[in-house]
């Protein structure tokens, strides 16, 4: 039986939420503050989220929180569009859920203190702890900022500095945000008790699997084969190689659940705006950082964390997608699950299957794609050290999992594609901020 604690509302923080900001004062994270304009008492259990309106006043803050577009439904194959994102190597991504726990989300004055370096930045001047959960698969009240039928949800509100006093709307905010390990005590933005296509429920994965396993983020579905794309040819094996060698992928399974969770906390500091400033940004960076405040509306911060960057075959931004290297570790295997956990040990350099036979690059459509390159598949991590079989993961990455971690964390971004820059909070070695 559910405990009662976990639904029970906080009557206190529930009236003063009309006034303030859906948030917790800590000095944690990307930013703490003592302030208390925009402070909530800390969630006991699992609270319900007290839903901000999505119309505040001039000179306010809305946060919101979206996955984009491809959040709502997965990865399409064949791909809809010649641009749209897909897995190249012929596999259906369906998402069940998207769970996230995001946490002190922050303003800083003078976000360009340093143009060189975008992790410095001016003393805080607002935060709100939380922490949220949500589920970003299930998307929201308000238009993504980033178009084509993305969705957002509301989750909280800054409405002032934490001194009291009102933001000044002819300067920016620098502004960050954290995802944190899954917690008890947290804010329920929009999960529920239903179960759902794997049988489970939002909140039974939350506490199930989330909690114990440390997870910030978790991706539920599944992953059905489809193969070549219409009017192309069969990409069910590949022979490449002298002796020539032929791979058949056909012993893959063709149906694979998945519970991907990641063991990433992450602050994502001093972001740059994808939409809402214009010009260009300082140092040569796509967009200028920060927030600006409107005197004559709301403005909206949306965190948005894309769910392509795990399976990108290169740190490279947008890389293509792959799922291949995944299934080859469920060769033979009747009734697969995936998990991020199984990825260890396994070279991403040089990728091999559950029998210990080298994956070969393939396209299931040669006009969508072609292979980065040929033979054995292999994933390129820029210049993030590799330590392949290491025993130091601050020293380089060790494995596939870690190469999954590490450019998983990469994806938290303000308002659609404004970089921030990367303070990761689990052992990892240094760069690939973006």
């Amino acid at each position: 039986m559910r405990s009662s604690r976990r639904f029970a509302s906080l009557a206190g923080a529930l009236a003063a939420a009309l006034l303030t900001a859906c948030s917790g004062s800590s000095s944690s994270g990307s930013g703490g503050s003592s302030g208390t304009s925009n402070a909530l008492p800390a969630p006991k259990g699992i609270t319900p989220n007290v839903v901000p309106s999505p119309n505040l006043g001039a000179g306010q803050l809305l946060l919101s929180a979206s996955g984009e577009v491809l959040s709502l439904d997965g990865f399409d194959w064949p791909p809809m569009g010649s641009g749209d994102t897909c897995m190249v190597d012929g596999w259906q991504f369906t998402l069940h859920r998207y769970l996230t726990v995001l946490a002190d989300v922050t303003l800083w004055s003078t976000p360009n203190l340093v143009p060189s370096d975008q992790s410095q930045h001016g003393p805080v001047v607002a935060h709100v702890a939380g922490p949220w959960v949500i589920d970003l698969h299930k998307g929201g009240v308000l238009i993504g900022k980033g178009g084509g039928g993305e969705q957002a949800a509301p989750f909280g509100q800054i409405v002032a500095q934490d001194d009291g006093s009102a933001f000044d709307p002819t300067v920016t905010y620098g502004f960050g945000f954290s995802t944190i390990a899954a917690t008890e005590d947290v804010y329920n933005v929009n999960l529920d008790s239903k179960p759902g296509p794997d049988g489970i429920s939002d909140l039974d994965a939350y506490e199930k699997i989330m909690i114990p396993n440390g997870y910030s983020v978790l991706y539920t579905g599944v992953a059905t084969y489809v193969g070549a794309a219409p009017g192309t040819p069969s990409c069910d094996a590949v022979t490449w190689g002298t002796p020539a060698q032929t791979y058949d992928f056909t012993k893959l399974p063709k149906t694979i659940p998945f519970q991907l969770g990641f063991k990433t906390p992450t602050n994502y500091v001093n972001c740059q705006n994808g939409t809402d400033i214009q010009g260009p940004g300082v140092n040569g960076e796509d967009h200028p950082r920060g927030i600006q405040f409107l005197t004559t509306e709301q403005a909206i911060a949306q965190i948005t964390i894309h769910m392509d960057h795990p399976f990108w075959e290169s740190f490279a931004e947008s890389s293509p997608l792959h799922w291949d290297q995944i299934a080859a570790r469920y060769r033979d295997i009747e009734k697969p699950l995936a998990r991020t956990e199984d990825m260890k040990g396994v070279d991403f350099t040089a990728f091999t299957d559950r029998d210990g036979s080298a994956v070969p690059w393939r396209t299931c459509d040669p006009g969508y794609y072609m292979p980065s390159g040929t033979g054995q598949l292999g994933f390129d991590p820029l210049h993030v050290s590799v330590t392949l079989g290491g025993s130091d993961p601050t020293k380089g990455l060790r494995d596939y999992y870690d190469y999954l971690q590490y450019t998983q964390s990469t994806q938290g971004h303000l308002n659609s594609r404004g970089i921030c820059f990367i303070s990761r909070q689990y052992p990892s070695p240094p760069g690939g901020s973006g």
